[in-house]
């Protein structure tokens, strides 16, 4: 990625097929946005359902179907929403601009923010390290904050779990979702996806004292 500003705190490009169709999200100011879910190949033969958002200022309704291939350069981004009296994380890409046609295995994001939550470290029954960290990422010029789940692995979750509330973090890495299965209480079983940055490179630019930033929400990286 070609990044020209460098206070740039949130910037992806993904490529795919929109594989579902293209509805009204919601209405901003007289503006409408769009939203649909685009298929991103990985280099396995896995995909990332992607659910994405888009202005009608940046397309139009009908342009983009169902079965397109585009590209997308935008941020990645959060808002809270109540499910089940429960405020849930919900995850989207909030695509700035936009082209036809195929390329392959595009997706490439970048985030700088500080860690909100304490990091936490584990590992796998294969003695992988993880470590899952919440990052704050602030909208220049909106005065608002996105909250991204993000996950680290081997030598660079060991050394992100040693750090703290507070600390800046710049990173990059690749979107990705991932279904599972989530037991209720009354043994019911719902089919649910998370969606996190899976990192490749993190490096740390500083260190906020007292932090004071919260998510206000559970279970950060769950879309329904």
């Amino acid at each position: 990625m070609n990044y020209n500003n460098l206070e740039q705190t949130n910037h992806g490009r993904i490529s795919g097929m929109v594989c579902s169709d293209v509805v009204l999200s919601h209405q901003v100011e007289g503006e409408n946005f769009w939203e649909f879910k685009l298929e991103v190949a990985r280099l396995s033969e896995a995909v990332d359902i992607i659910p994405v958002t888009i202005s009608e200022r940046t397309t139009v309704e009908g342009k983009i179907k169902q079965g397109d291939f585009l590209t997308l350069e935008g941020e990645y981004r959060s808002y809270n929403k109540i499910v089940n009296e429960k405020s849930k994380l919900i995850l989207h890409f909030f695509a700035k601009n936009i082209a036809f046609g195929r390329q392959e295995n595009i997706n490439e994001i970048k985030l700088m923010g500080f860690i909100c939550k304490e990091p936490v470290y584990r590992k796998t029954p294969f003695e992988r390290e993880i470590c899952d960290i919440l990052l704050a990422v602030n909208r220049p010029n909106y005065h608002k904050t996105d909250y991204i789940p993000c996950i680290l692995w081997g030598r660079n979750a060991r050394f992100i779990a040693s750090q703290s509330i507070g600390c800046k973090l710049e990173l990059t890495g690749r979107i990705q979702s991932r279904e599972y299965k989530k037991q209720h209480d009354d043994g019911q079983v719902e089919n649910m996806v998370a969606y996190e940055v899976s990192c490749q490179n993190v490096g740390i630019v500083g260190n906020l004292t007292n932090y004071a930033g919260q998510s206000g929400f559970e279970n950060s990286a769950v879309n329904n």
